[in-house]
């Protein structure tokens, strides 16, 4: 089914930066016009190799995501069109064997660490955001997660952030500010969020009317 085109938000930062934070939070000052995709839930399917294989991966590197597949989910979704995606299972480095339909609302919220390294994805994005956060903040969040619901040890947090997170951090995700149009700080909180929102409304509105 074609519904007409969404306008597609891209929010980018590093690890821990608060992206799925942001998300979550203009969706509900969207209620039932917002839509969310995850860049997370396009990394490569690494059920083929061994455990002991699948933890010496950098998923830290732009690498290791299935680009092919995320494009074709934004091409749909940027033409008014429903489409299947995959998920990740991030205790098991290998992807889910259910895919689910997303259909577009009229504004799709796709938060991710690398969304604008490429011309051909920043084509996509009518609204692109960069959320600014330290190091040590992103860390603390990383542990909070990870620890939660990835099964990981905290010495294995720490061991990552250190020689593969911080480091593609600078090297991949730190420059993409400069694509961006708005750039949010560290101290970014839930009532700038729905100022925010407000901003996506008025900005698809003009959209909607061609200006």
């Amino acid at each position: 089914m074609t519904r007409p085109r969404p306008l597609l938000v891209a929010i980018v930062g590093g690890s821990g930066s608060g992206k799925s934070w942001l998300a979550g939070r203009l969706e509900k000052s969207l209620p039932g016009k917002a839509g969310r995709i995850s860049l997370d839930d396009f990394y490569r399917d690494r059920s083929h190799l061994s455990p002991a294989q699948r933890i010496r991966i950098n998923f830290d590197n732009p690498g290791a995501i299935d680009w092919a597949e995320f494009k074709k989910v934004l091409a749909a979704l940027s033409k008014g069109r429903s489409v299947r995606s995959p998920a990740y299972d991030f205790t098991t480095h290998s992807r889910r064997s259910h895919w689910r339909i997303i259909k577009p609302k009229e504004v799709m919220l796709v938060e991710g660490l690398w969304l604008l390294r490429s011309p051909s994805l920043r084509a996509y994005f009518d609204l692109k955001i960069f959320l600014e956060c330290c190091q040590s903040t992103r860390l603390r969040r990383r542990l909070a997660r990870d620890l939660k619901t990835r099964g990981r040890t905290r010495a294995s947090v720490r061991q990552q952030f250190r020689t593969t997170v911080q480091p593609m951090h600078q090297r991949f995700i730190e420059s993409q500010k400069k694509w961006v149009d708005l750039v949010l700080p560290e101290s970014f909180s839930g009532r700038e969020a729905r100022l925010l929102s407000r901003k996506i409304q008025q900005i698809q509105r003009r959209s909607d009317f061609g200006v």
